[in-house]
């Protein structure tokens, strides 16, 4: 077909792989093109498809220009065939058939001009998962869906009487035909089982981050004042109304940087104002991976007031550059890496404020945590857990 006139030639790896996503940029996803970009670096033949839902609520102007027709680009060397799909307002239903209709639509265009694949991996059920059981029955190629969303994020999204949701037996049918379902934590099974059951074969294999890029860096004790910083989006599950509370009781010597999206916005700055520590917190919104980084090699410590997580990444991200972090219960348990990380009560500010000026008095030699995050969390890590779960499911 002319719109895949430019598909590059491709030499035989050992697996074909295609990645597909519920969730890509311009809305999040990233997790899926640094797996691809690890699994291409292993030798492996990997490419994207890739239907995004736009919203005409998040970006008129996404919604508007971003293109209309099937396309391929090239994202750091990773083959990307991209739909966009227009959303339908409040048709939840309509749009997830929409989806997935589209989604076939284009893996079929896909393999008309590169062949079938050794194996689709879906990332998140919803949509990806059910697009991919269809695709694995229409072409017997087996598929692996990696879950990512938590229950609190379906119940924020549809309530918490969710169970009895339309959408429910779809997903539930998915992961239970699914060669296996890659959960980013143990805990994640649990959490889902009351909704969606645990008649599937699952395994752990956790999110990787860029240890090399977030690298270990050695710190100086400051002889003044110590500084937090919390990398979140500015939505309830995070947090912020506990963190901003804990810090209030903080020391005058103390500071607080948050990033993120929409810790720039009116409400988050009017959450702000409303403590008494106002004038030492610093929003930044949302800001870009160097950013991130460099906010983490001049911060002290990381704090996370979450209510709900699957596996944060910025918590594995401060701890790889050299500082501790602070965060909640529902942090799995695969990121509770000795002094590295320290654990408090979901909710409970005085508990948070304590353990802040716990670890600011506390000297902190962060090297063997960075070695142990590189070791379990590398991209090549990672990488080589997934390459030996696809073979095991390709081979049969």
């Amino acid at each position: 077909m002319d719109v895949w006139a430019s598909v590059p030639f491709f030499i035989p790896f050992a697996m074909h792989i295609v990645e597909i996503p519920s969730f890509f940029p311009p809305y999040g996803g990233e997790f899926c093109l640094e797996q691809a970009k690890a699994l291409q670096a292993l030798g492996h033949r990997v490419a994207i498809v890739s239907n995004v839902q736009l919203s005409v609520k998040k970006s008129i102007p996404e919604f508007i220009t971003l293109p209309y027709r099937h396309h391929l680009r090239e994202m750091d060397g990773v083959s990307v065939y991209q739909s966009y799909m227009r959303g339908i307002p409040k048709c939840y239903l309509l749009n997830a058939e929409r989806w997935i209709r589209t989604t076939k639509q284009l893996f079929a265009e896909y393999v008309e001009a590169n062949g079938k694949p050794d194996v689709i991996h879906a990332h998140c059920c919803k949509w990806a998962g059910c697009a991919a059981m269809q695709l694995s029955a229409a072409y017997g190629i087996p598929y692996i869906i990696t879950e990512h969303l938590s229950k609190m994020i379906y119940e924020q999204e549809f309530g918490p009487d969710f169970k009895g949701c339309w959408f429910v037996p779809m997903l539930r049918e998915a992961y239970e035909h699914a060669d296996r379902v890659v959960t980013v934590s143990e805990e994640l099974v649990e959490s889902l089982a009351p909704v969606f059951g645990k008649d599937y074969r699952w395994k752990y294999i956790p999110n990787m981050i860029d240890t090399d890029f977030f690298a270990y860096r050695e710190r100086q004790r400051k002889e003044h004042g110590f500084r937090f910083c919390c990398l979140a989006n500015f939505w309830p599950l995070k947090g912020y109304d506990v963190l901003l509370d804990a810090f209030d009781q903080l020391p005058a010597s103390t500071t607080l940087d948050i990033a993120g999206g929409g810790t720039d916005s009116k409400a988050c700055r009017q959450m702000i104002a409303a403590h008494r520590r106002h004038h030492d917190v610093y929003p930044h919104g949302r800001i870009s991976r160097q950013a991130v980084r460099d906010l983490l090699y001049n911060t002290d410590a990381l704090v996370l007031a979450s209510k709900s997580e699957v596996q944060p990444l910025s918590l594995m991200e401060a701890m790889s550059t050299g500082i501790p972090v602070i965060a909640t219960e529902v942090t799995p348990r695969s990121l509770r890496i000795g002094e590295g990380c320290h654990i408090v009560p979901v909710g409970d500010a005085d508990a948070l404020a304590r353990m802040m000026e716990k670890v600011s008095r506390q000297d902190y030699d962060g090297r063997e945590v960075s070695e142990i995050i590189t070791r379990r969390f590398s991209p090549k890590a990672v990488a080589r857990e997934l390459e030996q779960l696809f073979q095991e499911v390709v081979e049969g």
